[in-house]
């Protein structure tokens, strides 16, 4: 049965356990994606444990009580079985802003972004890797319908369908906002390490 304390804190503030989540592994102990990072709330980690479905290899102090059990609740969990990454990368705004490192493909900048067809779709440009990049909004509306050489302005690269590994990489280099300790060691194992 849960104290007092506990259940009055629970009450006066219900958000305070959605705080906990856990950093979710393959089997082979690399994160399921870095961007945006594999994560679990606390209760599916909990319940992928009493599924038998994941190992847990970190805890958070915090306990998670019901009637009859008390239990940690885990910050790292890596998962039985192996799960194959996809091949092949979605084409979506948010992996394009990735692909481009979230920087403005004609001017560098960051913040504001948009996407922008190089090959403008008025004169026959689909809607493709290679041909959106990300864009500011004073660029993009400098190229407008123009192609890029009677816009004046230059590719920093040409776009290309990313692979999938490719795209883990360039998620290894934002990392979230909330990176608990007990993840670290886990987040960055198969990076080189400096000589």
């Amino acid at each position: 049965m849960m104290d007092g304390d506990f259940r009055s804190a629970f009450v006066r503030d219900p958000m305070s356990l959605r705080q906990y989540p856990a950093l979710v592994l393959n089997a082979d102990f690399r994160p399921l994606s870095y961007y945006p990072l594999s994560l679990w709330p606390w209760q599916e980690a909990v319940k992928a444990v009493f599924l038998d479905r994941v190992n847990i290899l970190a805890e958070y102090q915090e306990v998670a009580r019901s009637p009859s059990r008390e239990m940690r609740i885990p910050s790292v969990v890596v998962l039985k079985e192996y799960v194959k990454p996809q091949k092949r990368v979605a084409f979506t705004r948010f992996n394009l802003f990735l692909r481009d490192e979230f920087s403005c493909q004609y001017c560098g900048s960051k913040g504001d972004l948009t996407f922008d067809h190089v090959v403008p779709r008025a004169r026959g440009g689909i809607t493709s890797w290679e041909n959106v990049v990300a864009a500011c909004s004073p660029c993009n509306l400098r190229k407008g319908s123009k192609s890029l050489r009677n816009s004046g302005l230059s590719l920093k690269k040409p776009p290309r369908q990313p692979g999938s590994e490719e795209m883990r990489n360039l998620g290894r280099k934002f990392p979230p906002n909330l990176l608990h300790d007990s993840w670290l060691d886990y987040l960055y194992w198969d990076a080189e390490l400096d000589a």
